[in-house]
């Protein structure tokens, strides 16, 4: 195969796969901007009351407390789930009315940690008002369209990987005559467009792959843990078949159910506790995640079942490698691992992959009578 029509080849994958993929990854690239700094934008946008001030070792009040406080505000309705804040004094405790078992139903109740007093009282998602950071979210994970808008923008994430491997096969033949990183400053815009292309498409390639492949796989979160609770979850449970879902007065207090739990796994921490009935969790357990200490190891999960009726211990569940990989590739693609550094540093990468979107767009406006004599050229080397 001769050099020319192996390039007119990867020009082609080049060429379509980031014309099919550009706008879709321009949006993705324009919301996961602000989304690099969700907890600073969060903290500036909030508009929480001020924490109380309280003695510096005041212990935190049990999850038994909280919970009896949260029943006694809505009587009718059932715990979900608890979120313990890895960065503020605060419990997030979410019910849902009724038995409607369904997250768009789910209000949260957030209690300072400290004294057990009601912060907030959030509406559920099907009635409270989108913030700015929840747009952006939405938008970036699934175009608000659920699983069919995440499986289709990992589609795009795919022709993207294939856009940036293409690019870098055809650095080398583009650029052969001239120097690495030079920009054609004194010929057309259309010169300086294609170089500085070339040049921030190869300085960002190793970035733009790692983000684009980890955005692929994370896109599949929701396939990949049903097939975990269609497989692993549902073989542990069988042996439960016939028992029932416990209601709140069979339950076991939480705070001794999390107790266990902490135990189990001394070395990580229980951030989160779900509820028996909730949709993500077991119907005869409390499912407890817990989370490692260091900046690595906090990306981590380790999912703790304690029976819900005796408070006792049922197992610790072995994470698949597919949901292993999936946990690692999520710090890599938000970059939300290393502090502030490493989060400006992603902007700046991000910054750069918008103007390689933006070049590319133009490139291919003008595409034909430059891409033409492009391929003359290489023929007429080829010739001679």
């Amino acid at each position: 195969m001769s050099e020319l029509t192996s390039i007119k080849k990867w020009f082609w994958w080049h060429r379509w796969s980031s014309l099919i993929c550009t706008l879709f990854l321009l949006m993705l690239c324009l919301t996961g901007l602000p989304l690099i700094f969700t907890e600073e934008l969060t903290h500036a946008l909030s508009n929480d009351p001020p924490y109380t001030v309280v003695p510096k070792n005041t212990p935190l009040r049990s999850f038994n407390e909280l919970s009896n406080a949260a029943r006694q505000l809505y009587p009718g309705h059932a715990i979900s789930s608890i979120y313990l804040d890895e960065h503020e004094p605060q419990v997030w405790l979410s019910m849902i009315p009724g038995i409607k078992d369904d997250p768009k139903f789910t209000h949260t109740i957030q209690f300072d940690a400290r004294t057990g007093a009601v912060r907030k009282d959030n509406l559920a998602e099907n009635v409270a008002p989108k913030t700015f950071m929840d747009m952006m979210f939405n938008l970036h994970v699934d175009m608000f369209m659920g699983l069919p808008g995440e499986l289709f923008l990992g589609v795009m994430g795919l022709l993207f990987v294939i856009s940036i491997i293409s690019g870098v096969v055809l650095y080398g033949p583009f650029m052969k005559k001239l120097d690495f990183g030079e920009i054609r400053k004194h010929r057309s815009s259309r010169l300086k467009w294609l170089d500085l292309h070339n040049l921030l498409g190869i300085a960002t390639a190793v970035w733009l792959l790692v983000v684009g492949a980890t955005g692929v796989f994370n896109d599949l979160s929701t396939p990949l843990f049903g097939l975990w609770q269609m497989t692993d979850v549902k073989t542990m449970l069988d042996s439960y078949k016939g028992k029932t879902t416990p209601n709140a007065a069979e339950l076991a207090p939480v705070q001794e159910a999390f107790e266990v739990a902490q135990k189990t796994l001394p070395t990580m921490k229980v951030v989160s506790i779900v509820y028996p009935g909730n949709i993500y969790g077991s119907p005869y357990h409390y499912l407890f995640w817990a989370q490692g200490n260091t900046p690595l190891t906090s990306r981590l999960y380790s999912p703790i079942l304690v029976d819900a009726r005796s408070g006792k211990l049922d197992k610790v569940l072995e994470m698949p490698f597919y949901l292993r990989a999936l946990e690692v590739s999520r710090p890599l693609h938000f970059g939300d691992y290393g502090g502030m550094p490493l989060k400006v540093l992603w902007a700046l990468f991000d910054v750069m992959a918008i103007m390689v979107l933006i070049g590319g767009v133009y490139l291919w406006m003008v595409r034909r009578k430059f891409y033409k004599n492009y391929f003359e050229r290489l023929s007429n080397e080829e010739t001679a």
